[in-house]
């Protein structure tokens, strides 16, 4: 009869002297080896070295008993990888149904949500933050955490918050970080979206608006319409909202800069029609923005000064074009191109692409610049716009460039 020990309890034997005898490396291998017996792992949930005790919380191998007691370990760790190990076995909990893993992975959830180290329940919120199996209770936990890499992924996409629970939340009091996530969640209703409006925190309100998902009740936008008239960081994600109607569009293009208004059109796709009535009524708003004599005397010097320096490039006009820096664009357009900058305003507002292109042209820059200076400073039209031929040059030979010009300088 032979006397040699299965394989099994050879290899048992084998771990139980490397448990015994080897070194902190031996008891690493055989912590991260998902055929390490189980009472083996146990015995290593309480190893000296918290290296061993991080790869057994890994393990999906070890036992439940093990993981209750890792679940408590001093090492921060440890408990990180055991809350990754556990919030992975969330999609499953369907299939465990009311067995003895299902009840332990639930109680594990909620002793993680609960950790005194926020980096362990950013890690559970993470990983379980779009889950619908999850208990509520470890949601709402999770969800109220002072803590915004706890509290805003689960406020973000949870879908088991509902609007109560998001407008508790709000009523409570939240960072404005936190405020910001809600605001970001896909098919936000308009209570909540109320609420956020209601808040005036201006990053939640920017991403609130800038939430295509979003509903938003007409009342509640033409109160963040009336606030964004003092608030310069709501004029873009206000403008670039999608879905604006003509009335909204006319009440923003009332206030923010035009080249806002120029991508608030083409962001619409609005109809010529519409978009020339849209740039009509702004074109009457700047001109009844002209700055003082002594600052357009100011900004002429300044244009001079820097047309000496060699600062006028395309480069430089297209980031003042940008910052709409509009009474300094004209003096530096006046320097550039030696005309009067009254001439240069009157071609500015002439609506017509084919001046403004021409201004350009005489200015010394390149079309790019042109076509920039025809959308974003000029408002001309969609239909009245001069794109750029072969896509970098000018479209327009030098006579007509010249004939152009010459309806306003003679």
């Amino acid at each position: 009869m032979s006397t040699d020990l299965p394989p099994m309890d050879e290899e048992y034997l084998k771990a139980r002297r490397l448990l015994v005898e080897g070194e902190v490396e031996d008891r690493i291998t055989l912590a991260k080896d998902h055929k390490t017996r189980p009472e083996v792992l146990y015995f290593l949930a309480e190893d000296e070295s918290p290296d061993v005790r991080r790869d057994v919380a890994a393990n999906a191998s070890t036992p439940h008993q093990a993981d209750l007691i890792l679940v408590g370990d001093d090492d921060d760790g440890v408990r990180a990888e055991l809350a990754r190990k556990i919030a992975r076995l969330v999609p499953g909990l369907d299939a465990m149904e009311s067995g003895r893993l299902h009840d332990h992975v639930l109680a594990m959830l909620d002793q993680l949500a609960k950790d005194s180290l926020p980096k362990v329940r950013a890690i559970l919120a993470e990983e379980i933050k779009r889950s619908a199996l999850v208990p509520k209770t470890v949601i709402l936990k999770l969800a109220r955490d002072l803590e915004e890499t706890v509290s805003c992924p689960i406020l973000e996409y949870s879908p088991l918050l509902d609007d109560d629970d998001l407008r508790e939340i709000i009523a409570a009091g939240l960072s404005q970080q936190a405020l910001v996530s809600i605001a970001r969640r896909d098919q936000l209703s308009e209570n909540v979206s109320d609420d956020i409006a209601g808040s005036l925190e201006i990053p939640a309100v920017a991403a609130l608006l800038a939430n295509p998902s979003a509903q938003i009740r007409e009342e509640t936008l033409d109160q963040i319409i009336e606030q964004a008239r003092q608030v310069s960081a709501l004029h873009k994600p206000l403008a670039l909202k999608p879905a604006l109607s003509i009335r909204a569009m006319k009440r923003i293009a009332s206030f923010v800069a035009s080249a806002l208004v120029h991508q608030m059109i083409e962001s619409s796709g609005l109809n010529h029609q519409a978009a020339d009535g849209l740039l009509d009524e702004v074109r009457k708003r700047i001109m009844t923005e002209r700055v003082d004599d002594s600052e357009a005397q100011r900004l002429a010097e300044q244009a001079r000064d820097h047309y000496r320096r060699g600062m006028l490039t395309d480069d430089f006009i297209a980031d003042s074009i940008t910052a709409n820096r509009r009474e300094l664009l004209i003096q530096c357009l006046a320097v550039m191109s030696e005309l009067e900058p009254r001439i240069v305003r009157q071609i500015l507002f002439s609506k017509s692409g084919r001046a403004v292109t021409a201004l350009v042209w005489k200015a010394g820059l390149s079309m790019r610049t042109a076509f920039q200076m025809q959308t974003e400073i000029a408002l001309v039209s969609p239909a009245q716009r001069i794109a750029a031929q072969d896509g970098k040059d000018y479209p327009m030979d030098e006579d007509e460039m010249v004939w152009q010009l010459s309806y306003y300088t003679e």
